[in-house]
């Protein structure tokens, strides 16, 4: 529930950000950071690599070593990274694209300042100060979104949706290292790093699969319907899916820690799941409904051949809730490699969904998405509720 809150309060505050630039941004001007958006949230996603999820496993007795080479990692990683956007921004740059690769080597900056506080975040994550995390995570985001409602007003351009995120990161890293200190322990030789690489690598997949499944469409879009279509569709995503997953946003980052600390994982899993959709199905069905009223009040009348797309985008947040749970199950089992599998699949299906019902407008798409996602993960998470069946599943 802290999480929860920290994301409902961050993405209202985005909603303001969608409202600002409905105004003052043309769809094509969205559409073109759009586009940028989704390269840059596909390649973040690889900083989620598993180290932090090892610090958080590691016993007493082999914390200071796993630590010590887990900041080994994190700032090698994260220069990788670093230079491998800025070398993508430069390619789309010659390719023509100059707008969006330039926001792209803008974004990647924001890589110098993540690896001085992930042992620390993942350390805080590990004596449960999940509120203060979820506190810090909040206040960056909302931040980021001011600036952009700022820079929006003040020089209306692309760049509004890209530049907040370089410029707020010195917040979390602040407030990280002073929620909880840390320094290597010099008197301790680094973990070895064969275990962080056996575990990281199907983690590494699932993650940048998972960015696929969430940006690769846009992508898709953009390259069939151009940047104007790219601003509609971005814009019914921000509008409806993204303020419905917020808890499932929520629930991802906090599964893994709660349920590492289980004694009945599967029954605990169970429960959690079932809890999750009781408690974000209420304001699912609410913002699907208010649709129609609060869309074009926001955004504006202009706007109002989104307001379909946005109540059906909504319905999304369930099947998704459904799968964290399950998909926190299976890593906690040893079985990273079949939530990749399922994220891949969801990628190939959403891309061809994409493909094919872009032809027929925004609705369609919308609800293709929805089809596709729900049919998919809703399969998938079955072993959570009926694990007689989980065997069959893992072999197929």
């Amino acid at each position: 529930m802290s999480y929860g809150a920290s994301e409902i309060v961050a993405k209202l505050s985005r909603l303001f950000v969608v409202i600002v630039i409905a105004r003052m941004l043309s769809p094509e001007d969205i559409g073109l950071a759009a586009a940028a958006f989704a390269i840059c949230e596909t390649l973040k996603a690889l900083t989620e690599n598993g180290v932090g999820q090892r610090i958080i496993a590691a016993s007493d007795t082999e914390l200071a070593a796993v630590t010590k080479r887990a900041h080994w990692i994190f700032w090698r990683w994260a220069l990788l990274l670093m230079a491998g956007q800025l070398a993508l921004g430069a390619a789309l740059y010659a390719l023509g694209f100059q707008v969006v690769g330039g926001l792209v080597a803008i974004a990647a900056f924001e890589y110098l300042f993540m690896p001085g506080g992930q042992v620390q975040v993942a350390l805080a994550m590990r004596e449960g100060r999940h509120p203060q995390v979820a506190t810090i995570a909040g206040v960056q985001i909302v931040s980021a979104n001011v600036l952009t409602v700022a820079l929006a007003i003040v020089l209306p351009s692309p760049i509004v949706l890209i530049l907040p995120r370089v410029l707020t990161a010195p917040i979390w890293l602040v407030a990280v290292r002073r929620l909880r200190p840390w320094h290597k322990d010099q008197t301790v030789a680094p973990a070895p790093l064969a275990p962080f690489v056996s575990y990281g690598l199907p983690v590494l997949g699932v993650e940048g699969v998972k960015a696929l499944r969430l940006h690769t469409d846009k992508l898709v879009v953009g390259l069939l319907l151009g940047a104007e279509g790219l601003g509609l569709y971005f814009m019914a995503f921000n509008a409806g899916l993204n303020i419905a997953t917020s808890y499932a946003c929520a629930l991802a980052k906090i599964a893994f820690a709660h349920l590492s600390q289980s004694l009945k994982l599967d029954i605990d899993a169970r429960h959690s799941s079932v809890m999750s959709l009781l408690i974000i199905s209420p304001f699912i069905a609410a913002q699907a409904i208010l649709a129609p009223i609060y869309v074009p009040v926001l955004l504006g009348d202009s706007w109002s051949q989104i307001v379909p797309a946005v109540s059906i985008l909504c319905l999304c947040a369930l099947p998704l809730t459904l799968w964290t749970v399950a998909a926190a199950r299976l890593r906690l089992k040893g079985h990273p490699e079949i939530e990749l599998g399922v994220d891949a699949l969801l990628v190939l299906m959403l891309t061809l969904s994409a493909v094919v019902t872009a032809p027929m407008g925004l609705t369609a798409m919308a609800i293709g998405y929805v089809a596709t996602t729900t049919s998919i993960l809703v399969i998938a998470s079955a072993p959570l509720f009926f694990p007689s069946i989980a065997k069959s599943i893992q072999e197929v």
